[in-house]
This record gives structure tokens, sequence and C-alpha cells, in this order.
């Protein structure tokens, strides 16, 4: 391992340790794979509260993959209406369940703990409106593998933290895999999207009450602490929510 490397793998574990006292951070038991990739497809573009509730008027309204694939898309649309983006999001998730009953004959995902994550992500993203943070958030929930997905906030983080120099979430998720230290990809992933909701904020971070305000390389971080020294630190449960634990 390069100087470097070392270096920026001991301020993740500096960064998770923080981010771990801040918030309950617990790491809750493995649902059905299948389940999370509906799920993470219905969180795109919105918060993880709405997206809870579409999945879950989809599993009273569908209780089983079956019906759900054979189910007319102006009913999947209906139910997850409260997700937002209901056309889209249907179609995307009826034509994946057809796909994968084409593909391997069931609505299973078990084979996948057999891959590699590289052979993983390579089988979900095959399908449409599977992304590099969609394929991973199943590798990682599902089946508690070392992949470290990357969204908006984590993204964000990383880069004002000094981690990586990267400009979109797909760049920083190359970058930063080979960095996550053994066995802290579930508690930095959560810690940090908590982080981002509570604290590092895209506008107005609240640098005045960050835990890792010492080793950030964030410019502005001097100017938003005299800004927000004295705020709180909201911990609502929304905030706090995590779809993918909810499931």
């Amino acid at each position: 391992m390069v100087k470097d490397e070392a270096k920026l793998r001991n301020k993740l574990r500096k960064i998770s340790d923080a981010l771990s006292k801040l918030f309950e951070i617990k790491r809750r038991e493995k649902s059905d794979p299948l389940d999370i990739l509906i799920a993470t497809i219905l969180s795109q573009n919105t918060n993880d509260l709405n997206s809870h509730k579409a999945f879950k008027n989809l599993k009273d309204k569908f209780p089983d993959f079956e019906s759900l694939a054979n189910a007319d898309l102006r009913e999947i649309e209906r139910a997850i209406k409260v997700g937002g983006l209901a056309r889209q999001k249907a179609k995307r998730i009826k034509n994946l369940l057809i796909e994968l009953k084409k593909k391997h004959g069931g609505f299973d995902l078990s084979f996948l703990k057999d891959l590699s994550v590289e052979d993983g992500i390579k089988f979900l993203t095959s399908f449409k409106g599977v992304g590099l943070k969609t394929a991973g958030c199943v590798l990682l929930f599902g089946f508690d593998k070392e992949v470290f997905p990357v969204d908006t906030h984590i993204h964000r983080i990383l880069n004002r933290v000094g981690i990586v120099k990267t400009k979109t979430p797909e760049e920083t998720f190359f970058a930063v895999g080979k960095l996550i230290p053994d066995k802290l990809s579930y508690h930095l992933h959560t810690g940090l999207i908590k982080f981002g909701r509570a604290i590092c904020k895209a506008r107005d971070p609240l640098c005045g009450v960050c835990p890792i305000y010492k080793i950030c390389e964030f410019e502005m971080k001097s100017f938003y602490k005299k800004k927000t020294k004295d705020v709180e630190v909201n911990k609502n449960s929304a905030l706090e929510f995590i779809l993918l634990d909810e499931v």
C-alpha cells in the first residue's frame, strides 16, 4: 500500500469512529435482496420516508413478486405514487422482474452471494434503471459484501474532507472503493449519509458543530464555523431514517 493510501485509510477510520459516536449506527438483519433492489429503485429522486411509503404500499398491494410482475402498470403506478416518478419506476420494476425470471427462472437474487463484487455489479447494472449506487446497495445491504455505494451526500463529503477529488458520484465510487478499511463499508456508508443530511449539508454546512472539523480540508470551513458555532445538531427521525435498514 502506498503511503498516501495508508493516510487516507486512517482518515476514513477516524471519520467512521466520529460518526459512530454521533449517530446510532446498528446493522439490521438482512432482507430479501430483491426487495432491497426494488426499494432502492423507488428511492431514486426522492427522500427515504416517501420511498418507504411507496415500498410499503407496493408490498401491501402485491405481496409476492409473481403478482407484481403480472400486474397492470397503472396499478403499480398508483401504489407507488407517493414516491414520485411513478410511471418511470413502475415500468422499470415490472420489466426487471420479467427479465429476471426469463434469465434465472424465478424471482431470486441469492446466487449473487457467490459472485465477486465486480460480477455482482456487472449483473445488476445490466438491468435498465439500475446504476452503480443501486447495485452497490443491493450487495451491501442484501449480502453484507465489502462494497461502498456512493450517493450525492457521500460524494460531496468525501470531496470536502479531502479523501477524493472527483466530479461525479460514479467517479467517487471507483476512486474510494479500494480505500475503505475492511469491515467498515456499512458503518461508513450509513454514517456519511446521516452526516450529510444533518451537518455537512450542500448549502450552509454546520462546520461549527462538525465532529471531523480538524481533519477536514474544506476551504470554507472557517467561514461556516463562525456562522454556525452556536447551532445545535438536528438529529430527528427523518434525518436518521435509512430506507434500506427498514425494508
